[in-house]
């Protein structure tokens, strides 16, 4: 069964679609071929919006309902663009969506003790466009099982890199950094992860503040610049980095307002050197991450697997390895395994779509924290 993937990161930098050709193996295991994938660029007055509603505490319903089918219409465009180009039909989609808001942590509201998340883009406007079942609005079903609807990639990174004899640790560095340990012959329910704090989205939004510009292109500012240790270390003190998993995080935790902070703690030091001190932040929140949280625990890791768009940063890829080599952790890239870095969310949400096309869980409880394994999403039909 082909199944196209559509993903938007926190990151609102555009739509990835990865076409998949998944099958399921005499041993009910799945087998994965990627035929294709692609990157299309939200246009840049979408992204100003899609940024903009981003944990607004003010916004426009009517603006709010409009983007939520005009994003169906841009992921539906990227789907067909793709399919044309690689010349094949998908017969069923995997829509992330774009995330709005994500409250993993219960608070009060209106009497009530309430966790929330909302992932925006209309299944029924895509699967009336691109003519086949669309599953979309994934993370609900998690949480409503006693989970932090995140993160939900770990399905995938144990089909890909699980090995009976090697443990692995896969890091996927989007707006969000998050990982999935996997310890050598483990089954599912021994896999955990959890959002390790920022990926791109802290250095996006520093470079685009200070340079106007929306991102590092090649880490270059960040390598021209000095690190301001002191303010890394403070900012790892924050309660979501000492705080144990079940942990999810998003722009709530690393949005404007950390930007505002972090900016501000940085005073007066150079423009560059804030670019690099945020760089800093990410590689060294994922190093703390992996010694704190996952070496302290039961099983060996010896490889350590970076997937997602930080990878093209070298700066920041520079920083990485040195964190991972003093924890004696061998630094490999996702496309190794024949899995593009910037391919794999989105296949992560092919996979999962197929999961729940064919009424199977495909959470990671002792993930997310939920009580029970769920089917997630929701199935809009053509």
């Amino acid at each position: 069964m082909i199944v196209a993937g559509v993903m938007s990161g926190t990151s609102a930098d555009g739509i990835n679609v990865a076409l998949v050709q998944i099958s399921q193996r005499k041993n009910h295991s799945l087998a994965l071929k990627l035929i294709g994938h692609s990157e299309v660029p939200y246009p840049k007055n979408v992204r100003t919006a899609v940024l903009r509603a981003m944990n607004a505490k003010q916004a426009s319903v009517a603006d709010l309902a409009r983007l939520n089918f005009l994003l169906a219409e841009l992921y539906s465009q990227a789907v067909l663009v793709t399919q044309r180009e690689f010349q094949v039909r998908a017969r069923l989609v995997g829509c992330h969506g774009q995330t709005l808001y994500h409250q993993a942590e219960p608070g009060l509201f209106l009497g009530r003790k309430i966790s929330s998340t909302w992932q925006t883009g209309e299944g029924s406007v895509m699967a009336a466009r691109v003519g086949v079942p669309v599953v979309c609005d994934f993370r609900p079903a998690d949480m409503a099982a006693g989970g932090k609807g995140a993160p939900l990639v770990p399905f995938l990174d144990f089909l890909i890199y699980r090995d009976k004899k090697i443990g692995r640790i896969a890091q996927n560095i989007g707006g969000i950094a998050n990982l999935t340990a996997i310890p050598a012959n483990a089954s599912l329910h021994q896999v955990f992860a959890f959002d390790t704090g920022p990926g791109n989205m802290v250095i996006d939004a520093v470079t685009e503040h200070l340079f106007g510009r929306s991102y590092d292109r090649d880490g270059k500012i960040a390598a021209s610049g000095r690190v301001l240790d002191d303010v890394v270390k403070k900012l790892l003190k924050r309660k979501y980095f000492l705080r144990k998993p079940p942990k999810t995080a998003g722009r709530e935790e690393f949005g404007r307002e950390f930007v505002k902070e972090f900016v501000q703690l940085c005073q007066p030091a150079e423009k560059q050197d804030i670019v690099a001190t945020a760089t800093a932040l990410t590689a060294r929140s994922i190093g703390e991450s992996v010694r704190r949280l996952v070496l302290n625990k039961k099983g060996s890791y010896s490889e350590f697997v970076a997937s997602g768009g930080g990878t093209k940063n070298p700066t920041l890829m520079a920083m990485l390895t040195n964190e991972v080599r003093v924890l004696g952790l061998n630094l490999r890239l996702s496309d190794e395994f024949g899995m593009p870095s910037e391919a794999k969310e989105a296949v992560a949400f092919a996979v999962l779509a197929y999961q729940t096309w064919h009424k199977r869980p495909s959470n990671i409880p002792s993930a997310t924290g939920a009580r029970k394994s769920a089917i997630l999403g929701k199935i809009c039909y053509a």
